[in-house]
């Protein structure tokens, strides 16, 4: 059997075997696998029934597809030790394992196994048969094990039993109690005879019958199974009960005969006579029609969130205001606070990242959150990742519950901070034109976004990072884009290029409409990066002149007390002597903190001080002013 042949027919694990890296492993390249390993795998893949291989020393995992329902969401089986897969539930399969390596085969029926195969630990039933499987020589190689869960079995041989019971414990108020039940129900003999049903049942279906194996009997209802696929007649809970089976909330859309569509929800009970056949069966019926309705309006609103929070610049979150715990935090956040959503849990830390300066205004702003009041604030975080300072606008907004009381709130934090990397935004309609511009673009460094249409930029304009904006006029709209981008020029400046047609003012209105700059065509590499690079200045020069800000600010926050009042004293005009009156102190004791002033804000001289103090917003102390003297030499 060739390298690879032995995996011929096997379905998709079969694909993922042959796709994966065997080499590194215990079992080295496909093409030293022994014989019994091929033939056993051979085997197996080409099974429809669930079975599993361990194989080697380390029980390296193998099964085929008709097993892989069974591993849930669990992480990738194939090639990994069994008792790794298995490890929630190998006290109770490792023995019979064992037993197999020992050559001996083992056949349990409904044996309870606890797994955790959809993240949380459940109680479930299998029939297995476990084999050794041996070499050319004899010698136990690896276990083979034919699966089959009894779960749902067990349990639906168990329902309709329980179902039967309270049903016979009944039987003698039933009349009086379906006649008042808030849904449809009937009871009914096996051939589909209504024996009894109330009066919404009747109203559901006039004519007293279900809807069952005959697909002309009721065009008007069609059901559907939990995928949303259309069920076969021969699959009603009707049918099925008939059969033996118990089925729950099926659902079903009726038509009524003025053509109006309403879901319902149908379930069918059996009822078994003394020899165990069943007799009659019940069968349930609920409008369900505003629920369900209800339930679509809100897995597509769900979904337009998920989507909108997953593609936006902006950190969406959810707070819960009396644990403390934050409930949501969207992919943005990782971005802007440089650390995993996981790894910020709660308000405590939330609050912890804000800059120190800003941290009780922003706690203050989540109390009169709580109090029913919406907001916008801009506050500063220091990132976990570089510690660099961010400016974040947000906007706090409360959540009131069902009775009123408001336990969330809500918000939209946006990234602020101006950006001074090399970033542009090319809008042009034209492939040639978008091309050749971010061409041009990407190859004097920028990192270059594109937009197709002047309207699809506008869309997203509000939550990109600063950038120039290249507009290519000849498709655009023109002045009238131009003023409607004028709202993000702060941060987002536009060159436009584009012919003048003969006109020779379309430049000077192009510019009045908010470009900065305009580039006649055909424009040149050197042109283009020389505009957008001037275009940028202004941001750069803001920038640093936010970056100084911030610096000043953190500077005075170092200050002690003592040293930030003889800094506001300065700032006021006072002299050492002025200011030692004011504060209580010896003007010896105000010089020494003069000078720790002067060297904590990194000032040569007095005038170089008072910039910085009046750049980070210190206001000068009110001075008496019969304590104002002659300035001192």
């Amino acid at each position: 059997m060739g390298s690879g042949d032995f995996l011929t027919g096997g379905g998709e694990v079969a694909v993922r075997i042959r796709e994966q890296a065997w080499t590194p492993t215990p079992l080295g390249p496909i093409e030293a696998w022994p014989s019994a390993l091929r033939y056993t795998l051979s085997s197996m893949l080409n099974s429809a029934f669930p079975t599993y291989l361990a194989w080697g020393p380390d029980l390296i995992s193998f099964y085929n597809d008709a097993y892989r329902p069974n591993l849930g969401i669990k992480p990738e089986a194939l090639g990994r030790p069994f008792p790794e897969v298995w490890e929630e539930a190998w006290e109770q399969i490792g023995p019979v394992t064992e037993r197999a390596l020992r050559g001996e085969a083992s056949y349990l029926q409904d044996y309870a196994v606890t797994v955790n195969r959809h993240g949380v630990p459940e109680q479930s039933l299998w029939t297995f048969a476990s084999s050794p499987v041996r070499d050319a020589r004899g010698s136990v190689q690896g276990v083979l094990c034919h699966v089959h869960e009894t779960t749902t079995r067990i349990d639906t041989e168990q329902r309709p039993r329980s179902a039967l019971r309270e049903i016979e414990t009944q039987r003698a108020r039933f009349d009086a109690l379906i006649e008042h039940l808030p849904f449809g129900a009937g009871l009914f003999e096996a051939g589909g005879r209504a024996l009894v049903t109330n009066p919404l049942f009747r109203r559901f279906l006039p004519g007293g019958e279900p809807p069952s194996l005959d697909p002309g009997l009721h065009p008007d209802w069609t059901g559907f199974d939990p995928e949303g696929r259309v069920l076969n007649p021969h699959d009603y809970p009707f049918t099925r009960a008939i059969r033996g089976e118990l089925t729950q909330n099926v659902s079903f859309l009726h038509r009524t005969r003025e053509g109006d569509e309403c879901w319902m929800r149908v379930s069918g009970i059996p009822i078994r006579g003394g020899d165990g056949r069943v007799q009659q069966a019940i069968m349930v019926v609920q409008d369900v029609d505003r629920e369900k309705r209800a339930e679509a309006a809100l897995h597509e609103s769900e979904a337009r969130f998920r989507r909108y929070a997953e593609n936006s610049a902006n950190v969406l979150w959810l707070a819960d205001l009396e644990s403390g715990r934050l409930d949501y935090l969207s992919p943005a956040f990782a971005q802007v606070w440089g650390m995993p959503c996981a790894d910020m849990p709660d308000i405590a830390g939330w609050l912890a990242s804000i800059h120190p300066e800003d941290r009780d205004t922003a706690a203050h702003a989540l109390e009169r959150v709580g109090a029913g009041e919406t907001l916008v604030m801009e506050y500063r975080i220091l990132r976990a990742s570089d510690r660099a300072v961010r400016r974040i606008r947000d906007t706090f907004f409360p959540v009131p519950a069902e009775d009123g009381r408001i336990r969330l709130a809500g918000g939209i934090a946006q990234d602020v901070t101006i950006d001074t990397s090399l970033r542009a935004y090319v809008v042009a309609s034209e492939d040639d034109a978008r091309h050749d511009i971010a061409g041009a673009l990407q190859a004097g460094g920028y990192a270059v976004q594109v937009f197709a249409s002047d309207q699809a930029f506008l869309k997203m304009a509000g939550s990109l990072m600063p950038g120039c904006v290249v507009l290519d006029m000849e498709e655009a709209v023109g002045c009238v884009t131009v003023s409607e981008l004028k709202a993000y020029r702060a941060h987002l400046p536009i060159v436009a290029v584009g012919a003048r047609g003969g006109d020779v003012g379309f430049g000077v209105r192009t510019m009045k409409a908010g470009a900065v700059d305009f580039l006649e065509a055909p424009w040149t590499s050197e042109g283009l990066l020389f505009a957008v690079r001037t275009a940028l200045a202004e941001i750069r020069d803001a920038a640093r002149r936010s970056r100084a800000q911030d610096a000043s600010r953190d500077r005075i926050a170092a200050l002690s007390g003592r040293e930030r009042a003889v800094l506001e004293g300065l700032l006021a005009g006072g002299t050492n002597k002025t200011i030692a009156r004011t504060l209580g102190l010896s003007p010896r004791t105000v010089e020494i903190h003069r000078a720790r002033v002067m060297e904590a804000l990194g000032a040569q001289t007095l005038p170089e001080a008072v910039l910085i103090a009046a750049a980070a917003g210190v206001c000068p102390a009110q001075q008496d002013r019969d304590a104002v003297q002659p300035s001192e030499g």
